[in-house]
Order: C-alpha cells, then structure tokens, then sequence
C-alpha cells in the first residue's frame, strides 16, 4: 500500500522554505543522490549517472576542504542540466560560508547543528538535519524544520521511522547511512519520503534493483 509523502503547505507556505524545496524535488523521485570523497571528474560522472536515472537532487559532502573542488564541479555540471546539487556534512557555518560561495543548492548536516540551521535559513538555503531521536526531531520542529535525514538509517531500522511518525505524523524522513536497493523498498514502506543513496547509484548493475525498490513510492 503507498504511503502519502505529501506535505500540507496551505496553512503557512512561508514557515519552512526546506520543505517546499525538498518536497517539490523529491515528490517524482525519491532518491537523493549522495557522493562523497570522489574527484571532481569522478563526481561529475557520478552526477549525470544520477541525473539518467531520475535524481532530481544531488549531495556532495563537504566533510574537508579537499572536498570544495567536487562540490563546486558538481555544481557547475548541474547548472547546465537544470538540477540541484547541494552541500552535505554541513556542520559549522564555515562550511556553510563555503558551500554557498560555491553556488550550493541546499545544505545537510549529520546532526542538528543550530547555529548552522540558523545561518542556512539567513542564507535562504534549505536545510536537512540529522536525526537520531525523538528529541532530535521535536528540536527540528522547533526550529522550522519539517524534512530531516534519519541517520544513520541503517542502525535506526524501518521500524524506527513507523514508530516516530506516530507522535510526529508531519515530520518527513530522508533515509541516509547504509541505504540501497536491498532495503530502500522497506523504509519507503516505514513513511520515509526519501531515501539517500550513493554506490548503488554508481553501479550499474544494481540500478534495476533499486528503480523497482522505489517504482512503487511516488
């Protein structure tokens, strides 16, 4: 049975600017792309294998400055596709600073950084925190935040993300850490809204596998 991942925005469309960034990207196709510690050509590849199978959003991690070059590579590449590449392991506002020189669609964070959350809502980039508990996410709530990333996914479990959305029924989760075509089927059936995915996305033999995991999401 498909779960209804669409988020109510009637009340007050101006009270979280990342859930209609994140909603009106992810609603075709709920895989986020995520590519770390690649090169910039490497990463540039990575990119477009994403963008052929339907990603609509892209995360390089930033978690070193040796990272900036991919990012910013990534970013230009998306620029002549029409997609969005944003900026991940956003964890202080230097980094922030730095992601958005470089032309950084959005930010995601592993954790709730508040002092990132708040630069990131100056800089009118949408933000995606990390979550790993019932009151990691009433803190994102009370900082305007409806989407965040379920981290690590992979130790949290499906069962986690059920057992969270009976007490917050509006909160949106982005599966991220161990996720692939293995299980991304059970934690889009859980009431995730999306999934982060990196290798699979670069091996071509598991494509199949993952398009039919989420084909039944949208």
């Amino acid at each position: 049975m498909a779960v209804d991942r669409t988020v109510d925005q009637t009340a007050d469309p101006d009270a979280d600017v990342s859930a209609a960034f994140f909603a009106r990207h992810l609603a075709r196709n709920p895989v986020l792309g995520i590519f770390r510690g690649q090169d910039p050509r490497t990463t540039v590849e990575l990119c477009h294998r994403a963008w052929e199978f339907g990603v609509e959003l892209v995360e390089i991690p930033v978690q070193s400055e040796s990272a900036l070059p991919s990012l910013a590579a990534a970013v230009e590449a998306a620029r002549e596709h029409g997609r969005q590449v944003g900026a991940g392991t956003v964890t202080t506002e230097r980094r922030l600073r730095a992601a958005r020189e470089l032309g950084a669609a959005f930010t995601v964070a592993p954790g709730l950084h508040p002092a990132v959350v708040e630069a990131s809502a100056e800089a009118g980039l949408p933000h995606l925190p990390g979550v790993a508990t019932a009151t990691d996410i009433a803190a994102a709530q009370a900082a305007g935040l409806s989407w965040v990333k379920a981290f690590p996914a992979a130790q949290l479990g499906p069962g986690w993300i059920t057992a969270q959305l009976a007490p917050f029924p509006d909160v949106r989760f982005v599966a991220t850490g161990g996720v692939g075509p293995d299980n991304a089927a059970d934690f889009l059936a859980a009431g995730c809204s999306a999934v982060a995915i990196g290798s699979a996305l670069a091996d071509p033999s598991a494509l199949p596998r993952l398009r039919q995991a989420v084909s039944g999401s949208a």
